[in-house]
């Protein structure tokens, strides 16, 4: 239970001092999340009241099951976007429907997560390495950043790409409207300038909390400044979307796209701030965390939710500490949904551009960006991928090209096998390691020792047997090939077969081939290939000194090195029993 309810963990040991920590920071995302979901509503094309329906469920569902203790899920940008295109097509302009249908995609969405989660395939999740999250979440800062910019000035809202939203806002400058601008300005200004004199300030609620004031003041709303409107009050009761069963199959396969960009961005988020607490998060357990919020959301007629870049940072600028955080905020929304709903409807959109904005600007990491280009070229490349992605394809396929680009590198690296020779390390009883930087190491006329660089595959197998005969060609007295497969792992049919392929050609010139350092997966694999049969028992051994040995008694092979070792090594070499060896002569363990 504690493994599927991470909560029963923490909460016995919770400590009552930083309640009132997690309670501030509950209020400032609260006051960040309530008017932020009523504008990611109409972004999804529902009415605004369906953003706040989503938010109690998924924030206790998660802070019951989610492994990181930061990360806050609610509605979110990414997600209502990909909702409302899915719901634009499916709706037809029925308002009834489009409620449905965003439901009904956050519980297909949920289910699909929980049961990816169950089935223990949060691996999949680990092709979204660092370099591809920073880029990613670099990327989807500067989206959130350019939709943001139009309500800051009062502009007409903008849609697409990053680079159609900048377009759209450049050519909309002659219709910025100057007071929303001044407040959009001078909200920013607090912000920046405020969190960076005194950060432990709760600028963000201060500032909705003013933003309200001076809206009700001076009547914002009569001297054209966009406020967030009526919002409905109440809690729905749960219940299952009206949907046709012939129209679940379609929804299905957008739900999983629903699901992909969700989760990219709850790890994305969840990640991000588990490295910067030095804290751990479970994959798996995400998926499930993540997946039954959606299904929490959903039935109670919210729209589809994700860990929050925004939010999440929100309540850590303001000290959460815990999932109390989103505890405490859940019932803070449930109070609102029934006594202040009304109260959001003075709250100027561009107070809450300016917020969530100050929230998103610090992820936009530009040194860990160049990081990577010292570090490592692709994972530089990769960085650049998904950030690029996202601006000129948008977040699911930019997403989808960035994880597309990482797979391709990982197989081409995977592919980029070498062979290197081995010889018997000076001075030590049982080592061999790589000539080709030790010139001085010794190698046995007639036996030449090879070690794969990398896992043999059926990518690289075709390479690994053409670079072995070029050493077998390079080297003609050779009559046995002593062959180290200990980076290799596991086996398939395609490599198994070029083994036996490689066994072939070089008993057709009169080598023989020895196998050492095979793991016990790849044995089986061999047996049930033949190649136990085709090789002999007598051909595969746990070392490197054992098959030469073994080579030597069998080929009857006269004792003598080709680079004139002396005959102590030679003993030390027939002598040796151990499987303790490595490429450059450290020991190993058999």
């Amino acid at each position: 239970m504690s493994s599927r309810i991470p909560a029963l963990n923490w909460l016995p040991d919770y400590r009552s001092r930083n309640l009132a920590k997690d309670a501030l920071a509950a209020a400032v995302v609260t006051a960040l999340m309530v008017p932020q979901s009523l504008g990611y509503a109409s972004i999804a094309g529902v009415p605004v009241q369906v953003g706040l329906y989503a938010i109690p469920a998924a924030l206790v569902t998660y802070g019951f099951l989610g492994t990181s203790p930061q990360l806050v899920v609610g509605p979110v940008s990414t997600v209502s976007v990909v909702s409302g295109s899915i719901v634009a097509l499916a709706a037809g302009g029925d308002v009834g429907r489009a409620v449905a249908v965003t439901s009904a995609l956050a519980i297909i969405s949920g289910l699909l997560l929980v049961v990816a989660g169950l089935l223990r395939v949060g691996w999949v999740a680990e092709f979204l390495s660092k370099p591809i999250i920073s880029g990613f979440v670099f990327g989807l800062s500067i989206v959130i950043v350019m939709g943001e910019i139009p309500t800051l000035l009062g502009m007409p809202p903008v849609s697409g790409s990053a680079i159609e939203r900048f377009a759209q806002t450049v050519a909309g400058l002659g219709s910025v409207h100057p007071t929303t601008a001044i407040i959009g300005a001078t909200s920013l200004a607090i912000l920046f300038v405020g969190g960076a004199r005194l950060k432990v300030a709760p600028w963000g609620l201060l500032l909705v909390v003013a933003g309200l004031a001076l809206s009700r003041w001076v009547d914002l709303a009569a001297r054209g400044v966009a406020i967030v409107g009526d919002v409905p009050g109440g809690l729905p009761a749960p219940s299952i979307p009206d949907i046709p069963l012939s129209h679940i199959t379609g929804l299905v396969f957008s739900g999983a796209g629903l699901a992909l960009v969700g989760l990219a961005e709850s790890l994305s988020a969840a990640r991000l701030f588990a490295a910067q607490g030095h804290y751990r998060i479970d994959a798996d357990q995400e998926f499930i965390a993540t997946g039954a919020s959606n299904v929490l959301a959903g039935l109670f007629g919210g729209l589809g939710v994700a860990g929050s870049l925004s939010k999440t940072a929100a309540a850590a600028r303001s000290g959460g500490v815990s999932q109390v955080t989103g505890l405490v905020s859940a019932a803070f929304v449930v109070v609102v949904l029934v006594f202040f709903a009304s109260s959001l409807s003075n709250l100027p959109r561009a107070v809450l551009s300016a917020v969530v904005i100050h929230a998103v600007w610090g992820l936009m990491d530009v040194k860990a960006i160049v990081r990577y280009a010292g570090v490592r070229r692709n994972d530089f490349v990769a960085a650049v991928a998904a950030l690029l992605g996202v601006l000129v394809l948008g977040t699911l396929y930019g997403l989808l090209a960035a994880i597309a680009l990482s797979v391709l590198g990982l197989v081409y690296r995977s592919g980029r096998l070498e062979v290197d020779v081995m010889g018997k390390v000076h001075g030590e009883k049982a080592a061999w390691g790589s000539v080709r930087r030790h010139p001085d190491r010794k190698t046995i006329e007639g036996i030449l020792v090879l070690r794969l660089s990398a896992p043999l595959f059926w990518v690289n197998a075709a390479i690994a047997e053409e670079l072995v005969m070029q050493e077998v060609d390079a080297a003609p007295l050779t009559r046995v090939v002593i062959l180290d497969l200990e980076a290799t792992h596991q086996l398939d049919t395609t490599s198994a077969d070029a083994l036996a392929n490689l066994i072939r050609e070089l008993r057709a010139r009169g080598v023989d081939l020895y196998l050492v350092r095979v793991m016990h997966l790849v044995r089986g694999v061999l047996r049930r290939a033949g190649l136990m049969d085709q090789l002999g028992p007598d051909h595969i051994w746990h070392s490197i000194s054992q098959g030469v040995r073994a080579a030597r008694r069998l080929e009857e092979l006269t004792p003598g090195t080709a680079g004139g070792a002396s005959g102590t090594e030679e003993e030390h070499i027939a002598a040796t029993d151990d499987a303790h060896e490595d490429g450059d002569g450290a020991p190993e363990e058999g």
